[in-house]
């Protein structure tokens, strides 16, 4: 399988403030990654850095295959931050229209959108169940389906890689399960490689195939299935506080 991102001895800090070090890390292609850790432990830094918005201090970031400073196909890589914290849910603008607007880094600006083009916005609903809605106004739309609409953006642009930061944001407890089981189906029957960020241990650590738990630095990255052998103990350790241990996933329910 091809490596889609490789992070190498990677570093970074604000001002004096050591934010990230030592990190080593790699995705590759079809693989579903859950990045864990508690707040301020540096998980949207270390996006910010896979997208190229940041520059680290000293280490190598490589994204399929090629150095981050000499990678021209932007369009490989699909990227959902916290809706809440990213868009205007009062914007007058279709769940149609919001999904096109992702095409716009294949066209360009200010170039008009063809038949074709609709078709794979509506294809990109399709996958994300909310093919329905095409003509309601975004705002309209509750969380869970605004960040359905968001990724269906994103896979307007036939990404190899999503990438998410805290997706779930904004959305109620009792659609979270079907949100993230959408996202475990969108890998496993679409191939399609993802990077999934949160600060909780949930049911994402039982849908990812592998599990990467951060707080400064690395302190676990394999599989899920091993992830699941760590002590729990181990894990509040990592994350500075006790935490929560899901043990298994049935029908949108989390026990544990």
């Amino acid at each position: 399988m091809n490596t889609l991102i490789e992070l190498e001895d990677v570093n970074f800090s604000y001002e004096q403030r050591v934010v990230l070090e030592h990190i080593d890390f790699k995705l590759k292609e079809g693989e579903f990654w859950a990045l864990i850790g508690p707040n301020g432990s540096g998980k949207s830094t270390l996006i910010n850095i896979i997208l190229g918005l940041l520059k680290p201090d000293s280490g190598s970031v490589k994204l399929f295959g090629a150095d981050i400073e000499r990678f021209q196909h932007r369009e490989l890589i699909g990227y959902v931050s916290q809706k809440s914290n990213s868009f205007n849910s009062g914007f007058p603008a279709t769940v149609l229209e919001v999904v096109r607007s992702g095409l716009t880094r294949k066209k360009g600006l200010f170039k008009r959108f063809s038949k074709h083009d609709h078709e794979k916005a509506m294809d990109a609903l399709k996958v994300v169940g909310m093919e329905n809605f095409a003509r309601n106004n975004i705002g309209e739309l509750s969380g869970g389906q605004q960040q359905r609409v968001f990724i269906a953006r994103a896979l307007a642009g036939e990404p190899k890689l999503l990438v998410m930061d805290e997706p779930t944001v904004g959305i109620d407890q009792q659609n979270v399960a079907s949100f993230y089981s959408m996202l475990n189906k969108l890998n496993g029957e679409h191939g399609i490689a993802i990077l999934l960020v949160t600060h909780e241990i949930d049911i994402v650590t039982e849908l990812a195939t592998h599990v990467a738990c951060l707080n400064r630095s690395i302190h676990f990255h394999g599989m899920q299935s091993d992830f699941h052998k760590m002590e729990t103990e181990e894990i509040s350790k990592w994350y500075g506080h006790p935490v929560r241990r899901v043990h298994q996933y049935e029908g949108g329910r989390m026990n544990d």
